[in-house]
């Protein structure tokens, strides 16, 4: 019936009445009826067909409205982004009840304005459900204002329920609101604690974005049934030859000082032909989680662990996550090793891929690590590897070779670390470092991905990849156009766009003084990696075949990429049906997984906002260096060597009238007719921090001493 629906209402292209359809459709029981307005109701619930105000029907597509994803601005106004790349302008007073991230019908009021200028006349679906804010009370009624700043509406909660709450508790609130009332009302489902507690500014973003850091019950059930440490009879019902058995060889970790979780050992070789032997021992969690079991759907539904200022939120709990599923030194542990021959121009000749025991020999850290391999100094207890560490690091400078000249990018990104005290509260804001030992861990595991990817795929055997599509033409060009702004030439050809041609642009920057500004903005041009089940290959590591083999313990891919190789390699009673069973269910784990990192992103780039915020409000008043990252018709902003950024808003520039030249992303006064741009460095001081809503404020130094100065005349 609905197919004969909008088969009549494109044929007719006009809206038609509810019995007008009936005859030309030519029905004629009360049944066809009833399955008519069956059909429309679905239709109209689908945005497929709109109804008039005078009950009519017609194409949706041939109505004055639109259907698209509402988003607010902090002032009010909002933008409905349709599929077709659309915008519709909202103002408040014509929103009708509609909130950030909702799926709304806007009717256009004014097509002739740029963007088009609507009005929401429905809300098909609300696009949150739940939200995180901080109660507060008015008039004896309790009411929570939300975090989310684009969320301008208190939401009312039902005192009866919830006498005990305070001013200043952070609660998770889920919405109860109809669509079609416009006072919001909420069920507080969580109390996180109260504003003034420690550790709850993060708490409150993590619930923001569906992050939480408690098991439950049924999932920490099954752990206490895992045995705590490896025991020999497990051994050798596992180890079925020599081979498997690596624990007399020397294996070890190289991780962050403070890493509990440990993922993956290394080991190494000379061969007599030359060639190097790299083994990769991954942590066996798929051992201990099995397939469909509780701690399996907890892990599969966190997708990731979340590493934020002080804690680590974890996929699996503590006691896998840190303990028998952890490569500590000094103590057996199941893994999944992939051994390879690789020669001196980086080519894996030869590889095996199989379940293995190990004994890692001991916990390194990348600290001292980098003090072997970039000074020359060998920290007590690392006398007997210091040989083993040179001749890793001869290969990783083989295989990053090998990888640059496939057109291997290296944005070079910083990142910061941002240092808290016992409170939780930011006491330093520094850059990680990125030295030859991580840089060498990095090598390693890109290869070892690469191979088992290359594995499956020409096996034609079910696996998740972790696919990075080529940046579209159009962000290029953008991205030149911007170089060229600047004042430097490229000729790159934007026809047959390769790994290659993106590093050459690159390195063609890399003396440049705005080189990581530009390096970042080509980062933001490229398309985001995602996981998925159709191999695409892999455009910023110019990897043909990739996969995520190497966390299993932090990442769920990974955990689908062991069971795939315990399915398909490993078990001796394989059948094809088995196969086919297990590939129908990757493509919703693919998915869920590429939605689960980029909620663990944002919140770890929010939280990160909110501490340097922190950080910055006992630095108001003090001056900085540092360099225009971004400028906008608002103002520019400024980011500091530790990547703090801050906002140098255009009412604060007070030597003249600066106004934006989107043509030249700068802001040019009427007498500085310069004005400033990306890459300018500037001198500014502190003017405010805000840690609620992780801002902070800057104004140029001169200007400061400017007003200084009027008012020592003034005196």
């Amino acid at each position: 019936m609905e197919e004969k629906v909008l088969e009549i209402l494109n044929q007719e292209r006009r809206a038609l009445g509810v019995h007008e359809m009936e005859s030309l459709m030519k029905l004629g029981t009360v049944e066809d009826l009833k399955e008519l307005l069956k059909a429309l109701n679905q239709l109209e619930i689908e945005t497929k067909i709109y109804r008039t105000k005078h009950g009519n029907y017609m194409l949706f597509e041939d109505s004055n409205s639109r259907v698209g994803i509402l988003s607010v601005t902090t002032k009010g106004t909002g933008y409905v982004m349709m599929d077709n790349g659309e915008e519709i302008k909202v103002y408040e007073e014509h929103l009708n009840g509609a909130i950030h991230k909702d799926k709304v019908i806007v009717n256009i009021l004014d097509k002739d304005e740029s963007p088009m200028i609507g009005e929401v006349i429905r809300i098909v679906e609300r696009g949150v459900k739940q939200l995180v804010g901080t109660v507060f009370y008015k008039h004896g009624k309790i009411f929570v204002k939300p975090d989310d700043t684009k969320i301008n509406q208190d939401i009312r909660i039902d005192i009866n329920y919830h006498a005990n709450l305070v001013e200043g508790h952070k609660v998770v609130v889920k919405l109860l609101t109809p669509t079609k009332d416009v006072e919001y009302r909420g069920e507080i489902i969580k109390v996180i604690g109260h504003i003034n507690d420690p550790g709850v500014d993060i708490l409150s973003i993590m619930a923001k974005y569906g992050i939480h850091d408690e098991f439950p019950e049924e999932v920490l059930k099954e752990v206490n049934a895992i045995p705590e440490k490896v025991t020999e009879a497990d051994i050798q019902k596992r180890v079925k030859n020599l081979k498997q058995d690596l624990r007399d060889k020397v294996i070890f970790t190289i991780d962050g000082n403070d890493t509990k979780d440990i993922d993956d050992a290394i080991s190494i070789q000379k061969l007599e032909n030359g060639n190097y032997e790299l083994g990769v021992h991954i942590a066996d969690v798929s051992y201990y989680v099995k397939e469909d079991s509780a701690l399996d759907k907890e892990a599969a539904s966190r997708g990731t662990s979340v590493y934020l200022a002080d804690r680590v939120t974890p996929m699996l709990p503590h006691e896998l996550s840190n303990g028998i599923c952890s490569l500590n030194p000094n103590v057996d542990r199941f893994a999944l090793s992939c051994i390879m021959e690789i020669d001196t121009k980086g080519n894996v000749v030869k590889y095996d891929i199989f379940d293995s025991v190990i004994r890692s020999r001991i916990q390194m850290t990348y600290e001292k690590v980098n003090l072997i391999l970039e000074k020359n100094e060998i920290p007590e207890g690392y006398e007997e590897y210091a040989e083993h560490l040179r001749l890793m690091a001869e290969l990783a400078n083989i295989l990053r070779k090998h990888k640059e000249e496939k057109g291997y990018i290296d944005f070079e990104i910083e990142e910061p670390k941002i240092i808290v005290n016992e409170k939780g509260e930011a006491i330093d804001v520094q850059l990680r470092n990125r030295g030859t030992g991580e840089k060498l861990i990095e090598d390693f595991m890109i290869v070892a991905n690469e191979t088992v990817a290359s594995h499956f795929y020409h096996m034609d055997y079910p696996l998740i990849y972790r696919v990075h599509g080529e940046p579209s033409e159009e962000k290029m060009t953008n991205f030149l156009h911007l170089v060229s702004v600047l004042g430097y030439q490229i000729h790159a050809n934007m026809n047959k766009l390769t790994p290659k041609t993106i590093q050459e642009i690159l390195n063609s920057l890399k003396d440049k003084k705005e080189y990581y500004i530009l390096s970042s903005q080509m980062l933001r041009s490229m398309q985001k990696a995602i996981y998925d089940t159709t191999n695409i290959g892999h455009f910023g590591l110019a990897s043909k075949i990739y996969c995520h083999f190497t966390s299993p313990i932090r990442r769920y891919p990974d955990l689908t990429v062991h069971r795939s190789i315990r399915k398909c390699l490993l078990d001796e009673n394989v059948s094809l049906d088995s196969i086919k069973a297990w590939q129908a269910k990757l493509p919703a784990f693919a998915e869920h997984s590429s939605e689960t990192e980029r909620a663990s992103i944002d919140c770890e780039r929010e939280v990160d906002d909110m501490k340097m915020a922190e950080y910055m409000q006992s630095h108001i008043g003090e001056e900085f260096k540092g360099i225009i990252t971004t400028v906008m018709s608002f103002g520019f902003f400024v980011q500091l060597p530790n990547m703090i950024e801050g906002l140098v808003r255009i009412e604060d520039l007070k030597d003249d009238y600066y106004t934006y030249d989107e043509s030249t992303f700068s802001l040019s006064g009427k007498k500085n007719k310069r004005g400033y741009r990306l890459g300018d460095d500037v001198e500014v001081v502190v003017k405010a921090a805000n840690k609620e809503a992780h801002t902070i404020d800057f104004i140029l130094k001169k200007d400061v001493n400017n007003d200084k100065e009027k008012k020592d005349k003034k005196r």
